[in-house]
């Protein structure tokens, strides 16, 4: 029950590419992790087309592409997360993906995720919450640098919308 668990970071490492995604897995099941995670996201859904990059986007990828660019090259289709959850159940590790926006929610839910984790950034977005918290699964929620306040609330709403307190982690 308090077993520590070791998720590897796969994030947008595989930079668009199916292929790249599987080797991420293939790494971390042969490292040993538990589980890999990756994130869910479509641009037009988390960012306008000319919203700005941040400065340490802007330190690695440079000025060719907008933001919104930079992240639509970095999807993947809903097949493919697909083939990385048959994936992940061929090399006996758990497969995990962070949902950035609520039709993502619908995506990862539809492949039977059993565990979310919430990154920091939505821990204000009552409504991402509570339609994660309906899932009645267990949730990581990261919490950045929220305050007290802000983790308290994020908690109250997944609570309110049916996941229990002793199925949630705060990091």
């Amino acid at each position: 029950m308090n077993k520590v668990i070791i998720i590897a970071e796969a994030g947008v490492n595989h930079n668009g590419s199916l292929e790249r995604a599987i080797a991420l897995v293939e790494a971390a099941a042969a490292a040993g992790a538990d589980a890999v995670k990756f994130q869910t996201f479509k641009a037009k859904n988390v960012v306008t087309p000319d919203a700005a990059k941040a400065n340490y986007q802007l330190e690695t990828t440079g000025e060719a592409q907008s933001q919104y660019q930079m992240l639509e090259a970095l999807e993947l289709l809903p097949d493919d997360f697909s083939q990385l959850v048959a994936c992940c159940d061929a090399n006996d590790i758990e497969f995990l993906s962070t949902p950035f926006d609520l039709p993502s929610v619908d995506l990862l839910e539809e492949l039977k995720m059993d565990k979310w984790k919430l990154p920091s950034g939505e821990i204000t977005n009552l409504p991402y919450l509570r339609k994660i918290g309906a899932l009645g699964c267990d949730v990581i929620l990261s919490t950045g640098m929220s305050d007290l306040d802000e983790i308290s609330q994020a908690l109250s709403a997944l609570e309110a919308a049916g996941t229990e307190r002793s199925s949630i982690t705060v990091l």
